[in-house]
């Protein structure tokens, strides 16, 4: 399990007093209000940045950071993610997980055949769908639905699914 999640990417520079415009990574960019501080993941280090203002432009979130206050001090960190530690993330409710937690988890179904590794979370509108790769690799998605997900075990990183008629075809 990841001991860190990350809430968004720092995509550009807001303005020249060292604002940033972060795409979030989150399902409610909301939360933002609510975090007093984010990780910084610079590539070598986990920087712990102080949110000193949360302002919200279109699809983004605009943010201050406590210290940063000219362009060129916030500049370097563009493309950079923005992480919370696993004890700041939002409550999940029942049946839900963490994507982070659902990557690479061993797909096998009800019959007890191992049907390959979840690789990616698609979000649509409707479900997710997974998408598994196949030791021979070929892509299967799967639509995060009852009747196809039976279970999702995070701590054995292993989720029992039912292949629905077609989905293989």
């Amino acid at each position: 399990m990841e001991q860190f999640l990350r809430v968004g990417v720092i995509s550009s520079t807001h303005g020249i007093r060292g604002e940033v415009k972060v795409y979030p990574t989150t399902d409610d960019p909301e939360r933002f209000l609510d975090l007093d501080e984010v990780i910084l993941d610079t590539g070598r280090e986990h920087k712990i940045l102080e949110i000193e203002g949360v302002k919200f432009f279109k699809n983004q979130v605009i943010l201050k950071f406590k210290g940063y206050d000219n362009i060129n001090d916030i500049e370097k960190y563009l493309k950079k993610d923005l992480l919370v530690d696993r004890e700041h993330a939002v409550e999940l409710e029942e049946n839900e997980n963490f994507i982070a937690d659902l990557i690479d988890m061993e797909v096998v179904t009800d019959e007890g055949k191992v049907l390959g590794t979840l690789t990616d979370v698609i979000e649509t509108g409707a479900n997710d769908v997974y998408a598994v790769k196949t030791p021979e690799g070929k892509e299967i998605l799967l639509p995060a639905i009852r009747d196809c997900i039976l279970d999702v075990n995070v701590d054995e990183k292993r989720m029992t699914v039912h292949v629905m008629e077609g989905l293989l075809d």
